[in-house]
C-alpha cells in the first residue's frame, strides 16, 4: 500500500481526502497569480477540500525560445512566498537544475520535477535533499513501472515524501493518451499517485511554434482517473484560458472548476461508499 505524503499541513494518501492540486501553468504577473490563488482559497475553503497552489516561475522547455517563460526563479518564488502568506494554501512549482533546489526549498512545500526530467538523477537528489516533499511527473516516454527507480533513486537520497504523477504518454507524433492502469501500478511503487488532467490533453506542437491542447477532454480524463483511484487530481487553471501566456489551450477556465471538482468528489463519495 501506498504510505501517505505530507505536503504543509496538507496529507495525501491512503485514507485521506483526494488531492486538489490547481493554479495557472505560469506566473504571468505578480498580482494576476496572487488573485488566482485568493479566489482557489476561497474555492476550497467552499469546497471543503484539500488544495494545493501550484504555478511555475520558469517554463524552461517550451516550444519557441520566443515564448514567455515567466520572472524568473528569484521574484517568482517571492510571488510564491507571498501566496502561502496570504492564502494559507502550501504552494508547489517545478525546479529545472540542481541549483534551483535548495532556494526553492525554502518556500515551496511541494517540488516539482518535470516530465521530461523524470529520470535525471541529480536533479532528483537534489530535490530530495531539501528534505520537501517531491512530486515526479512520470515522462511521456516512461512506462508505469518503469517509476520503481525514481522510487528507488529517492529513498536512496533519504527522502520518502513522494507523489507520483501521471500525465499521459506519447502516441505517435503530437498526440498524448492516459493508460488508467498506470495509477494502481504506480501506487502499488508505495506512493500516492496524481493524476494531471490538464497536461493530459495537450497536443505538443500542434500549434507549429506552441503546443495545443483539447480543453474539453479535461473532465472526462479526470473523472476516469478518480473513478480508477487516483490519490489527487492536478488541475492548470486561468480566468481567461484563451489569453494565457502559457498553455492556454489544455487549461481549465477558473469559473468551470468548481463544477468539475464536486462533480469528481461526488463520485470520489460513490466509490467509498
Amino acid at each position: 500500500m501506498a504510505r501517505t505524503v505530507s505536503i504543509g499541513n496538507l496529507v495525501c494518501g491512503p485514507g485521506n481526502p483526494l488531492l486538489w492540486i490547481a493554479g495557472p501553468c505560469v506566473i504571468e504577473t505578480h498580482d494576476l497569480t496572487l488573485w488566482i490563488a485568493e479566489r482557489l482559497a476561497e474555492m476550497a475553503q467552499r469546497l471543503k477540500i484539500p488544495l494545493v497552489f501550484k504555478a511555475s516561475f520558469d517554463k524552461a522547455n517550451r516550444t519557441s525560445a520566443k515564448s514567455f517563460r515567466g520572472p524568473g526563479l528569484h521574484e517568482g518564488l517571492k510571488t510564491l512566498d507571498t501566496v502561502k502568506r496570504r492564502t494559507g494554501l502550501p504552494v508547489t512549482t517545478d525546479i529545472h537544475e540542481c541549483s534551483q533546489a535548495e532556494p526553492a526549498g525554502q518556500v515551496i512545500d511541494l517540488l516539482q520535477i518535470p516530465a521530461f526530467l523524470a529520470r535525471q538523477t541529480d536533479l532528483l537528489f537534489a530535490a530530495a535533499k531539501t528534505g520537501r516533499a517531491v512530486n515526479v511527473k512520470k515522462g511521456q516516454f516512461m512506462a508505469p513501472w518503469d517509476m520503481k527507480n525514481v522510487v528507488s533513486k529517492m529513498a536512496e537520497a533519504g527522502n520518502h515524501n513522494l507523489l507520483l504523477t501521471e500525465r499521459g504518454s506519447t502516441f505517435g507524433y503530437g498526440q498524448l493518451v492516459n493508460d488508467m492502469r498506470s495509477i494502481p501500478m504506480m501506487q502499488e511503487l508505495g506512493c500516492p499517485v496524481i493524476f494531471d488532467a490538464t497536461h493530459s490533453v495537450q497536443k505538443p506542437s500542434a500549434l507549429g511554434d506552441r503546443t495545443g491542447g483539447e480543453r474539453r477532454m479535461i473532465p472526462y480524463l479526470a473523472r476516469a482517473a478518480v473513478a480508477c483511484g487516483c490519490d489527487g487530481v492536478f488541475l492548470e487553471t486561468h480566468p481567461r484560458p484563451d489569453e494565457a501566456l502559457s498553455d492556454g489551450p489544455n487549461m481549465i477556465a477558473l469559473d468551470d472548476l468548481p463544477g468539475l471538482i464536486e462533480r469528481c468528489e461526488r463520485l470520489r463519495a460513490a466509490l467509498a461508499g
